[in-house]
Formats: structure tokens, sequence, C-alpha cells
């Protein structure tokens, strides 16, 4: 079953998981035609491959711990901490620990 997304006016929780992280999954909180947001549940260990959108993203981390690495440098987010990625930029991410993370993502053409 599809998680509806949220409706314009719509308040949304996006407070950390903590114990129920194991049975959090990863949705989309809504898509217009110019921006997506992503509630990211990654429990410790998991990892995406590096791969890049055409526009800018922000990965602001809930709970838990991420590494983000680019072609630049790796950074680790921790809890409260916001990274910001321009547009193209090739990134890849592993959790150090159960984490969360709000995903926005302005969508290019």
């Amino acid at each position: 079953m599809a998680i509806p997304h949220v409706a314009s006016g719509e308040p949304v929780d996006v407070r950390p998981l903590g114990n129920r992280l194991a049975q959090g999954q990863t949705h989309a909180l809504f898509k217009t035609e110019g921006l997506e947001v992503i509630r990211l549940v990654l429990p410790q260990g998991k990892s995406m491959p590096p791969h890049a959108v055409a526009g800018e993203i922000t990965v602001h981390c809930l709970e838990g711990q991420i590494d983000i690495q680019t072609d630049a440098r790796s950074q680790v987010l921790e809890a409260g901490q916001l990274l910001y990625l321009a547009g193209g930029v090739t990134h890849s991410l592993v959790s150090l620990a159960d984490a969360t993370a709000l995903l926005t993502i302005v969508l290019r053409k």
C-alpha cells in the first residue's frame, strides 16, 4: 500500500522515530513540479551508491549519523545538522548509526 502524500497546508510529523525506526520506511512526503521532500529511514550500514541529481538538495539529519561522500570530501552529519549540495554534485552515503533524514530535492527538467 502506497503512503499518500501530504496535502497543501497539512502538517506532517518529522520528529525522530526513536525506537520505531526499525519499523519505519523511506517515503516521499510530497512531490510537486519543482520540489520533492522525502523522509529517509536508514538502518545502520544502509548505503546509497554514488549518484547525482540535476537540482539542488539538502539532507537534514533528524537522528543518528550519516556519512555523505562527495568527490571533494566526506562529511558526517549528526542529528540536527543539515548539508546542502549544488545540483549535479555526485554523492553517496552510508548510515553510521540508525538514522532518519529529511531530503529535499529541487526538481529540474
